[in-house]
């Protein structure tokens, strides 16, 4: 077949062993849908704040917009930017583009016109789905902004708007109902499951994002064993409340979700008062999100407010958890702590359903799928013993192959054998499981001395009024960088510096654990995806202390 251009192909000796082994099942997105639809025809499916639907019902609606799409003359690997929060038009649009086989790419909804005008030029995409308004935000300046700096869009559909002139409906374009003339035409799409499936945005050094292609089969590959991880049954109720275009909540909640036929419940707010009824109305069994999430929930005065048994299990990922963390959360939520690790790319490693406290609390577990390659290597590349620290590379039927149009990025990001490197320091354990003990971009170098941030924020975090904590390096000119803490108290409480650094001796923390400076603050800045944002703390600690970067 023809591979997309900018796209890195799996060597033929691997799509071949992966195809014959059968761990790769020629699986297509559009697939889960109709599979679903023919099962469990009348099993709700999918549910938001306004809207609830069947798999029947679901099928039905994204045939009709991907028969609209169609008739816009939208071709098979042609590249759509998907803008939208957590509604069930995510829903329909990403499906829909995916039995036309046309490529979505995934955008926050956060994203503004810095990030979408640079993804337009980067991916080549013609056509963009966005909310007419969401929130605060209005979002038709932005598009007529976009449209300025980007003469090759053909189309811009507006969700949940009205009518202008220049822009399309997307509930317009699913008015027409399918016959079976026009299905068959939808059967003639359907895409090569080697093919590229999707687009993911992740982060750049320079700060504007890469992009990561991902093929149906090595994607749903990931799904597949993430979901049996999870004993996802079709009995799981789940709640998205993280940002649907970012690829935790789209993998670990919607995928694994709808590839077990259970039910999806999208929640466009990241507030506990708004997530804790959630939880209890819709009976939900399972959620995907960050410590962040899992903190502002354990924070909220009201949360025994509400009969939160039904909640069995959650997975959490984006970020480090603390110990104390999970712990509390065990505690108070009395379900199932899943500490994971993850990435745009297809790292994918997760703490089991059985697997004892101890394992939870030190560790993100094993990896996920069987045939893919983890392994932790010193700076020359060489495997380290169990038990050592190093780089953590990945390579395997799950794990990507490369950023789009960028071959100078995937020369430093690919050993010279195709492994992936990850960039987080890590050990292993005899038995596979795997602790990440830190970024190697930020580790913290005082004096020559490498000092992780992610050793100390663990520590930080079992002070009992700590909320959240983020450990950066800040420069000096003696020792290079000191150590530096934010940190946000839990609601009502007040901390000191020395109270900090008692604890941490109590701790017996060495001397280099000990920040140097802490700043305390009411909230951290959070990134789209939710997790705490060291770049802002960075330039903040440099403005506070007068560093200019020569």
């Amino acid at each position: 077949m023809r591979f997309l251009e900018g796209f890195t192909p799996y060597p033929k000796e691997d799509r071949e062993r992966y195809k014959k082994l059968g761990i790769w099942r020629s699986i297509t997105f559009g697939d889960l849908i109709d599979r679903g639809a023919y099962l469990y025809p009348r099993r709700e499916a999918l549910v938001d704040k306004e809207m609830r639907f069947t798999y029947s019902e679901v099928r039905e609606k994204v045939n009709r917009l991907a028969l609209g799409l169609l008739e816009l003359g939208i071709k098979k690997t042609e590249r759509v930017l998907l803008q939208l929060p957590n509604w069930s038009e995510f829903v329909f649009a990403y499906f829909a583009l995916q039995k036309i086989g046309a490529i979505p790419v995934l955008l926050i909804d956060r994203y503004r016109q810095y990030e979408v005008n640079h993804l337009f030029k980067l991916t080549g995409a013609t056509t963009w789905i966005v909310p007419e308004r969401y929130g605060k935000t209005e979002y038709l300046p932005i598009i007529e902004d976009v449209l300025k700096n980007n003469k090759n869009i053909k189309h811009v559909i507006v969700v949940r708007g009205r009518k202008y002139d220049g822009l399309l409906n997307l509930e317009k374009l699913m008015e027409k109902e399918p016959d079976s003339a026009a299905l068959k035409l939808l059967e003639k799409r359907r895409p090569d499951p080697m093919q590229v499936a999707h687009m993911g945005p992740t982060g750049g050094t320079t700060g504007l994002p890469k992009v990561v292609p991902r093929t149906h089969n090595d994607y749903l590959c990931r799904v597949e064993y993430a979901a049996y991880a999870l004993e996802m049954t079709l009995n799981d109720i789940t709640l998205i409340t993280a940002p649907i275009g970012h690829d935790m909540a789209f993998s670990m909640g919607l995928c694994t979700t709808l590839f077990s036929f259970g039910k999806i419940v999208m929640l466009d707010s990241t507030k506990a008062e708004d997530i804790l009824p959630m939880i209890q109305k819709e009976k939900i069994t399972y959620t995907a999100w960050t410590p962040t999430f899992v903190a502002r929930v354990l924070e909220s005065e009201r949360l025994n407010e509400y009969d939160l048994s039904s909640l069995k299990k959650m997975y959490c990922g984006g970020g480090a958890s603390s110990p104390k963390l999970i712990k509390e959360a065990v505690e108070k939520l009395k379900c199932i702590y899943v500490n994971a690790y993850g990435g745009t790319e297809g790292m994918k490693a997760q703490t089991r359903l059985d697997d004892p406290l101890d394992v939870v609390l030190r560790s993100v577990g094993k990896k996920v799928c069987p045939y893919d390659i983890y392994k932790i290597v010193d700076e020359k590349g060489d495997e380290v013993p169990r038990g050592k620290q190093g780089e953590l590379v990945i390579k395997g039927p799950c794990v990507f192959t490369g950023y789009y149009n960028a071959p100078e990025e995937n020369k430093k990001a690919f050993t010279e054998d195709g492994f992936f490197r990850t960039g987080d320091l890590a050990v292993m354990d005899e038995e596979g499981n795997i602790t990440i003990t830190g970024r190697i971009k930020e580790m913290i170098n005082r004096g020559g001395e490498s000092i992780s941030a992610t050793e100390i924020e663990n520590l930080i975090y079992t002070h009992p009024k700590v909320a959240l904590v983020a450990v950066i390096g800040m420069p000096d000119v003696t020792m290079g960088e000191r150590v530096c803490a934010y940190i946000k108290p839990k609601e009502g409480e007040t901390i000191t510096f020395e109270e900090i650094i008692a604890h941490l001796k109590d701790k017996k923390a060495s001397v280099l654990q000990l920040p140097e400076r802490i700043e305390f603050v009411e909230e951290m800045p959070l990134t789209a995806a939710n997790k705490i944002d060291k770049k802002i703390l960075k330039e903040d600690i440099k403005k506070k202390i007068g560093w200019k970067d020569e």
